[in-house]
């Protein structure tokens, strides 16, 4: 049984900041340390909750950042805005043919951020070798059900036994905690909840469900059909005991519970129902040069046209502090006037 609801989402008081700072503070007193990176809008999947079948009209690749432009963005972030942990990301990374440069790039900077990918794992058996001796900390890796039937109706593609080989390989590779992030959808994969955990648990896996978002590109989703963390828990508790883990969970979005009494846990993700945005430590850079404050937001800042016409490493970092002032305090999907951004999860990066 869950013993306790999960918390109320937290908003601090606000404080002042300005342009010239030292790192990235908003108004209502969030630093962002944590840079998510998306690679690519491209992917190799097509996720019932992400794209439709026939895939997305993919940016121009004029549009896509360079890997010497990510590699300047990610040292301006570290260097001189406090950034402590970078998060490649997409699309699919892994289709970025420029992927282990950049992260060696991002992993030799000082002071060195923690670096990780997530990733669906098609062709990380082949890579992980050459990520780990990049210097790549850890994987997250999305994988929502180990039917192969249900993974082909999910994702329109037959590549489970990809997929579980990626983690393997991930895990054989020391990039660890290999961690496994699953979305349930109502109707398709709640009865995967339970052969999900009990799969990482003997894998030594670190799995995170993660509620459905409203970030799908055909725009269906609705609360009420939506899985919420209770319901994952009532699941998982029908054949697990679940305890609250009582280590500190700080800014890190997902609530954890022992299973069984441990050492092994669970951990769930209540984007939507319980959301942790007064805690959020995060700022993202989409794959064609964009600053976001959130997941959600519909406002983004242009770094790449002010890089591109010769901005100085200076000029570059005020114009993302300026860019973090914006940042609302929570996500508003509660509110009756919340819009879904008009970019997918694949354009935003995760």
């Amino acid at each position: 049984m869950t013993s306790s609801p999960l918390p109320d989402p937290r908003v601090r008081p606000a404080v002042a900041a300005a342009p010239g700072g030292v790192g990235l503070v908003d108004r209502y007193g969030r630093t962002a340390t944590d840079l998510r990176v998306s690679l690519t809008d491209r992917c190799n999947l097509r996720c019932s909750y992400c794209m439709p079948p026939e895939g997305l009209d993919w940016l121009p690749k004029v549009e896509v950042l360079t890997d010497d432009e990510i590699a300047r963005l990610v040292r301006i972030g570290v260097e001189q805005l406090g950034i402590r942990e970078v998060r490649f990301t997409g699309g699919e990374p892994l289709l970025r043919p420029g992927l282990v440069g950049i992260v060696a790039a991002a992993t030799a900077l000082r002071p060195r951020p923690e670096v990780s990918l997530t990733t669906n794992a098609i062709g990380l058996a082949r890579v992980a070798p050459a990520l780990a001796e990049a210097g790549l900390d850890r994987i997250n890796v999305s994988l929502d059900t180990l039917d192969r039937d249900r993974f082909k109706q999910l994702t329109h593609r037959d590549r489970l036994d990809d997929v579980l080989a990626g983690l393997a390989a991930a895990q054989r590779a020391g990039l660890t905690p290999v961690k496994v992030n699953a979305v349930l959808m109502r109707g398709m994969n709640e009865a995967d909840a339970v052969p999900l955990l009990d799969f990482c648990l003997e894998q030594g896996y670190q799995l995170r469900f993660i509620e459905q978002m409203p970030l799908d590109a055909h725009h269906a989703w609705t609360r009420g059909e939506m899985v919420t963390a209770e319901d994952i828990l009532e699941r998982l508790s029908a054949a697990h005991t679940l305890t609250p883990d009582t280590e500190a969970r700080g800014s890190a979005p997902a609530e954890r519970w022992l299973v069984d009494g441990g050492p092994g846990t669970v951990g769930v993700i209540a984007s939507v129902t319980r959301s942790f945005c007064g805690t959020c430590d995060r700022t993202r850079l989409t794959a064609d040069g964009q600053i976001r404050n959130c997941l959600f937001a519909r406002e983004e800042s242009d770094l790449r046209t002010a890089m591109r016409d010769g901005a100085s490493d200076e000029e570059l970092a005020d114009r993302w502090r300026i860019a973090t002032l914006g940042k609302l305090p929570g996500h508003g999907i509660d509110d009756p006037s919340f819009l879904q951004p008009s970019r997918p999860m694949s354009a935003i990066g995760g």
